[in-house]
């Protein structure tokens, strides 16, 4: 039996007890039921457009919706639109949006609020933040009556749908936007889901309240207090005490305090988010593509996996898990060949005791050991790591996106789509943000390529054969798939877990 499965058991059970006590018991007063959750990072702005981060989307999906709703199945469903249909040679997108729906603020959802969001996203305010590009392929949104919108369509987009759902697209409200200005919409933003903000506190955190004007029920808990906590050992001791509920961003040395705790539920599923070390491919040794196969070869990703991780990840041969639309089954990574990795760095001339430089961010307490790993595994080949952390936001804004890393760097994304355009385009195409050093007119004309089609099997073999070609070159050294984990208390029923980070809680309860 799975962790998940036991889980979900261990909640079914605890759900009938609760029942046959409740049925026994004398009414009770009312009192207001508050979920205590705790989270790695602060986003930092809780405006949808504004943010990239993970830790946007399990607050943001309590307080936002859009157009199209993908649940913990990963399964697209309407959401704000009750259909959509494509028209005029896939040229044009019809959204049908749903009645009745309200604002925090009282203010109504119609599709002038749908139009407002998206020239908002695509204009001068959406250009200061990070989502824009994702949305570019929308030339222009037209309103045809009070609930239907046109997307009119600069060119094919084949993941749009699946980004609707997501991060950028949440539909938000223009009359109080206008009113309230940019900047305290960044900090107390309205939406149309289940809870409303009540307050957000840089570095502290956000506490919610449920919106009793929601239009697809009521969420079962008054409030959520989601406290950012970024130690480790921290916001596992406040799991593990009761101090919170639920606790995101489990690191993998705390799964066996977890397990071993009766108290606490451990949940792990399938996620999107993949782990590697990608190359400076311009400068040092590594703009040798023979050092970077021999940095592969000399690593023992299985060792990894199973020794430091516990199991709760699976070795990745490109920079994708094997759910992503794209994955090519077949492609096998390199072989964990030290002694052909000695005589790769020999035939590039590098001499033993070389020294190198892996950067990562400094509050990955997990990835820090596999850094540490990594190094012993580099200098039984002859290679000297010397491993420098930097601050998250100095590391993702400045280390990765100027070219100031050394040889080696960490790399880990949330491919939340899970469609390998969304990691690789970022990754391997010229320009974007978070690819410092590779320009490669191949690889730039498959990534294009890929994305003037619907068609899912052009699309597959576009990008598998990127794959395929990143893999030849090593431009990266994929690591592994991570399980997204949560802990979770006894004392919690209902909570069903997202694969993407995006956890919702209208329908948790507490006991």
């Amino acid at each position: 039996m799975t962790i998940r499965q036991t889980f979900l058991a261990k909640a079914a059970l605890r759900s009938a007890l609760l029942v046959s006590c409740l049925a026994m018991a004398a009414p009770a007063f009312a009192q207001n039921t508050t979920l205590n959750v705790a989270q790695q990072q602060d986003p930092q702005n809780l405006d949808p457009i504004d943010t990239f981060r993970l830790s946007w989307g399990s607050i943001g999906s309590n307080i936002f919706e859009s157009l199209v709703f993908r649940g913990e199945d990963l399964e697209l469903r309407p959401g704000l639109a009750t259909g959509w249909e494509f028209l005029d040679d896939e040229t044009r997108i019809r959204f049908t949006l749903r009645e009745g729906v309200v604002f925090h603020d009282g203010e109504p959802f119609n599709a002038e609020a749908v139009k407002y969001t998206f020239d908002r996203l695509l204009g001068a305010e959406g250009s200061k933040g990070p989502q824009r590009s994702n949305y570019t392929s929308i030339r222009e949104v037209v309103v045809v009556d009070e609930y239907t919108v046109d997307f009119l369509m600069q060119r094919p987009d084949p993941v749009l749908i699946t980004k609707l759902a997501g991060y950028g697209a949440m539909i938000v409200p223009p009359k109080y936007i206008q009113d309230v200005g940019e900047d305290a919409f960044d900090m107390k933003p309205v939406g149309t889901g289940p809870f409303q903000v009540v307050e957000y506190t840089p570095t502290v955190g956000v506490k919610l309240a449920k919106f009793d004007n929601y239009w697809n029920g009521e969420a079962e808990v008054d409030e959520v207090n989601i406290r950012f906590i970024p130690e480790d050992a921290t916001r596992i001791a406040e799991l593990l005490s009761g101090g919170v509920d639920i606790s995101m961003n489990i690191p993998t040395p705390s799964v066996e305090t977890i397990k071993q705790n009766p108290n606490v539920d451990l949940v792990a599923v399938d996620g999107p988010t993949v782990v590697l070390t990608r190359f400076n491919t311009a400068h040092g040794i590594t703009a040798d593509p023979r050092v970077r196969k021999a940095i592969t070869m000399a690593v023992d990703r299985n060792t990894i996996v199973q020794a430091l991780l516990g199991g709760l990840a699976s070795p990745i041969s490109s920079a994708q898990g094997v759910k992503s639309f794209g994955n090519d089954p077949e492609l096998e990574g390199y072989p964990y060949d030290p002694e052909a990795a000695k005589a790769l760095l020999a035939e590039a001339g590098v001499a033993t005791g070389t020294e190198i430089t892996l950067d990562m961010p400094s509050n990955d307490d997990t990835f820090r050991e596999v850094a540490q790993v990594i190094a012993a595994y580099l200098e039984q080949v002859g290679l000297k790591v010397n491993i420098r952390t930097h601050e998250q936001g100095v590391y993702f804004n400045d280390i990765i996106e100027n070219g100031k890393t050394g040889e080696i760097y960490y790399y880990g994304w949330g491919g939340w789509t899970f469609d390998f355009d969304n990691t690789a385009y970022i990754l391997y195409h010229t320009g974007e943000r978070f690819n410092p050093y590779v320009s490669d007119a191949k690889l730039d004309e498959l990534l294009d390529a890929q994305r003037q089609t619907y068609d899912r099997d052009v699309r597959e073999v576009a990008l598998q054969e990127v794959a395929r070609y990143a893999h030849e070159q090593a431009l990266d050294l994929p690591l592994y798939n991570t399980s997204t984990i949560y802990g979770v208390s006894t004392r919690v029923e209902g909570f069903d877990p997202a694969p993407d980070d995006r956890a919702r809680y209208m329908n948790v309860t507490l006991k």
